[in-house]
């Protein structure tokens, strides 16, 4: 299994970084957490085949985690893709899903399709299974608009990839990320307190409980980006792999 950083920045592309997508492969698995607004550029500029994802997880509906779905189901459309595509995410996708597509191309989500496309609500604690990838559910806090939000425990050829999305501490974020193989954390700012997200120091008083074997920071504002090189976790970078 590997885990790869198509895009790890945060809203406003501090450091250059692109917007959140991140890509699990293994023998039986591929899957694309998030599809932020320039996941497509960032997916080709890495060389990965966009037809063969089978599945999609999205955390939130913010643009830089949902903005990408327009273009990459465009370029599916284009590139006469035939594999079914699985989009799975909070409550109202199927409706925000539609409204981003007509926002970005007028009558793209009524333009026949040659390939099946799905589009499933996920609800938080209620575990679901695509195939071989077991998905669970958790429910963040990350404001009153773009929501729901979900993080993610996603369990796929006996490996157990944790994503804790833009969110503030909720002790929700203990049980997705327990003994998880990856936790893949936002680190918004390094101890600023900020509404809605996660600061370091915030996770790292909860890191004992958690006990993830392997920790990577991402979503990283321009104050934590500068702490970069002083830091004891692994940062995230744009095409980093992570070998599971």
């Amino acid at each position: 299994m590997q885990l790869r950083f198509v895009g790890c920045g945060d809203a406003f592309g501090s450091g250059g970084r692109s917007n959140t997508c991140f890509h699990l492969t293994g023998a039986a698995t591929d899957l694309l957490i998030d599809c932020g607004a320039s996941a497509l550029p960032a997916l080709k500029r890495l060389g990965i085949a966009c037809n063969n994802v089978g599945l999609i997880l999205i955390t939130h509906f913010h643009g830089d985690h949902f903005a990408g779905l327009p273009f990459l189901l465009l370029d599916a459309q284009f590139s006469r893709r035939m594999q079914p595509l699985v989009i799975a995410g909070p409550a109202g996708i199927a409706t925000r899903l539609t409204q981003a597509m007509e926002t970005m191309f007028e009558h793209s989500s009524r333009t026949p399709r040659k390939f099946e496309l799905s589009v499933i609500e996920l609800a938080p604690g209620q575990p679901v299974r695509f195939g071989e990838v077991g998905v669970t559910p958790f429910a963040v806090v990350h404001g009153n608009s773009g929501g729901p939000f979900l993080g993610y425990r996603v369990e796929a050829e006996g490996r157990i990839v944790a994503y804790t999305a833009d969110t503030e501490w909720t002790d929700s974020l203990v049980p997705l990320g327990r003994d998880a193989d990856l936790l893949i954390a936002e680190a918004y700012t390094f101890d600023k307190p900020v509404k809605n997200h996660l600061s370091l120091a915030a996770l790292e008083a909860h890191l004992t409980e958690i006990r993830p074997k392997r920790l990577v920071l991402t979503h990283m504002s321009d104050d934590m980006l500068r702490r970069v090189a002083g830091l004891t976790h692994t940062a995230a970078h744009d095409g980093m792999t992570i070998d599971l």
